[in-house]
């Protein structure tokens, strides 16, 4: 059974659609009837939202049922369910590529540099692209972190949601997020994801032929804090 399956009751309220994600998406985006495309859609909240303000609007995620919903809701913008690293099979153009939510730390490191790559190639020359990813560098020296706890409400249910990072090594670390009510465990997982550190990320981007036009925080542009738990939004224009 997929992510989504298992959690959808709850997705809405864990990772809703957020105005502060979009504008900020669409201040990069340029005009409508530009093509944009986001790597790990999700259920397509942000393809649908420029879809209906006229942008040629595409998505890709591996998760079928993800990709199902999204089809089901957005019908005009166009989803597939495909692995990022097989990226460049959307085999099109666009304007602006995003990759939000931490998406990005499910390669392994040694594939960071072949994604960057075929990201560049899938781009107009001038045209951005946006990744979001936490800030890695401000977990350096701990073994775990513990985010703080979310009361979530679905369905006349309360959850909590909570998310922690353990065994965390320069190379990788493990991520267990999971869904309580009271003693009841209603959804955990744990993956492994690969960190990174700023410096790197910015190294393979400009081997790639990026030039780096934004470091932040969040998508309201803060400046980058270095407190652990916090996130790194990069923007990078194709020379």
């Amino acid at each position: 059974m997929s992510f989504y399956s298992k959690f959808s009751e709850y997705y809405e309220r864990v990772f809703p659609f957020r105005d502060d994600v979009w504008r900020f998406l669409e201040g990069y985006a340029g005009m409508p009837g530009n093509a944009v495309l986001d790597v790990g859609c999700g259920p397509g909240h942000y393809c649908g939202r420029f879809a209906r303000e006229g942008f040629s609007a595409a998505g890709i995620d591996l998760d079928e049922a993800m990709i199902a919903e999204a089809k089901r809701r957005y019908p005009e913008a166009d989803f597939r369910s495909l692995d990022m690293r097989r990226v460049e099979e959307v085999g099109r153009k666009f304007d602006c590529i995003w990759s939000i939510g931490n998406v990005m730390a499910h390669l392994p490191g040694d594939e960071l540099a072949p994604f960057i790559s075929k990201i560049h190639a899938l781009l107009d020359a001038g045209a951005c692209w946006i990744m979001q990813v936490m800030h890695w560098d401000a977990l350096a020296g701990l073994k775990e972190y513990n985010f703080p706890t979310r009361t979530i409400t679905a369905e006349d249910l309360t959850a909590t949601f909570h998310r922690r990072y353990s065994s965390i090594t320069p190379a990788s670390l493990c991520f267990t997020f999971s869904l309580r009510h009271d003693t009841l465990m209603l959804f955990e997982e744990t993956v492994t994801l690969y960190p990174a550190s700023l410096d790197r990320y910015l190294l393979l981007h400009e081997s790639a032929g990026f030039r780096c036009d934004g470091i932040f925080s969040d998508f309201s542009g803060t400046a980058l804090r270095s407190d652990p738990g916090k996130g790194l939004v990069l923007v990078f224009r194709k020379k």
